[in-house]
């Protein structure tokens, strides 16, 4: 899971920035936890797609971080 919280400011598209990666992390943490935790440990596309697949239900941070980034 700590791998995945480091790099999906980096697969969502994210400045190199860390003031900007941040917030990206914070938002889909609990969404990640919550709704993806079976296919953490399958990588970072699969988060992604289980994020998309839940969009429905994500936070509205989350929704609105990864629509920030085309997702």
């Amino acid at each position: 899971m700590t791998r995945f919280l480091f790099v999906l400011p980096l697969l969502l598209g994210a400045s190199v920035a860390s003031a900007q990666q941040q917030p990206g992390h914070d938002a889909c943490a609990r969404d990640v936890t919550r709704f993806c935790r079976a296919v953490m440990n399958n990588g970072d596309g699969a988060v992604l797609a289980c994020l998309k697949e839940n969009r429905a239900r994500l936070s509205k941070g989350c929704d609105k971080v990864l629509k920030e980034h085309g997702q």
